[in-house]
């Protein structure tokens, strides 16, 4: 019986494959990937400038130099090293304007990177945005608020870790023999965050409606594919590539683009893989209900 079974299954799967990086091609995967990544690269910039303001208003300073590491974190460190030194330049520099008008420029471009993410997933969905203007615009900003005020937090609580976790063991001395790791606790939370953001990005973006269940195949795939050519890209920059050669100066911001760029078209990938999952399922049904008809 399981060998009966297993051609078909085999079958389903290179049919949703088939449709993935097909549609993937058709709905100019590769251009749109282009402009998530630039977008991305011109919105991290006022994300972590207003995530500076944000905690210097709460009085938590030091939280958006740690924000900014949190978010590096996740990246190769032949890719994250320049761009991040750049950002703690920035960082460096007092910004009396933010809270004013400069906040809300701030707020601006940052959405851009949540539009161009809602744009790259509407086409993966296949799905056009029928909702009004001014409410995803008005949808992108609050999620930068909020993303802001996640960051914030969970970043504070990395820095108040060692103080929390003392005053635990104070109450419970039998976990002092555990000790405190900061570096577990640390990418726990990147993960985490990384693992949410996704899930937020394909049920919440695109128009129409999906489950969490319709979006994970998706949102696996796309960990996976994230971690190996993050690991493979940052392994190349380190044996191979010499960008600096080809773009001077520029080699810092052309390394942050294209590795950008080849994790915005794996995003956009998972998105056509979730579709094709979707697309073959109405057919299965289809087919089942006409048998049964």
């Amino acid at each position: 019986m399981e060998i009966m079974e297993q051609p078909g299954l085999l079958r389903r799967i290179y049919r949703v494959l088939a449709d993935a990086i097909g549609h993937f091609a058709n709905d100019d995967g590769f251009a749109v990937a282009s402009h998530v990544a630039l977008s991305g690269l011109l919105a991290l910039f006022p994300f972590l400038i207003f995530v500076a303001a944000l905690s210097g208003f709460l009085g938590l300073q030091d939280v958006a130099q740690q924000a900014s590491e949190l978010i590096f974190d996740a990246w190769p460190k032949e890719v994250a090293g320049p761009v991040s030194g750049e950002i703690q330049s920035v960082l460096t520099q007092p910004r009396g304007d933010l809270l004013t008008f400069g906040v809300i420029v701030t707020i601006w471009f940052s959405s851009n990177g949540v539009e161009a993410l809602r744009t790259a997933l509407n086409r993966a969905y296949r799905v056009k945005e029928s909702r009004n203007w001014f409410y995803c615009r008005l949808q992108s900003i609050v999620v930068v608020l909020l993303g802001s005020l996640v960051l914030v937090v969970f970043t504070a609580l990395i820095i108040l870790g060692p103080l929390i976790w003392n005053t635990v063991v104070d109450h419970v001395p039998v976990l002092q023999e555990f000790g405190y790791h900061a570096s577990i606790i640390r990418y726990g939370v990147t993960s985490i965050l990384l693992v949410v953001a996704l899930f937020g990005a394909h049920v919440v973006l695109p128009a129409g409606e999906r489950t969490v269940t319709d979006v994970l195949p998706g949102v696996v795939i796309t960990l996976v594919l994230w971690i190996a050519s993050g690991s493979a890209f940052g392994a190349y920059l380190a044996r191979f590539a010499n960008y600096v050669s080809t773009y001077a100066g520029l080699a810092g911001v052309m390394t942050a683009l294209i590795f950008l760029y080849l994790t915005a078209a794996i995003f956009i990938l998972g998105g056509e893989f979730n579709a094709a999952i979707m697309r073959q399922r109405k057919i299965r049904n289809w087919k089942q209900s006409a048998l049964a008809e």
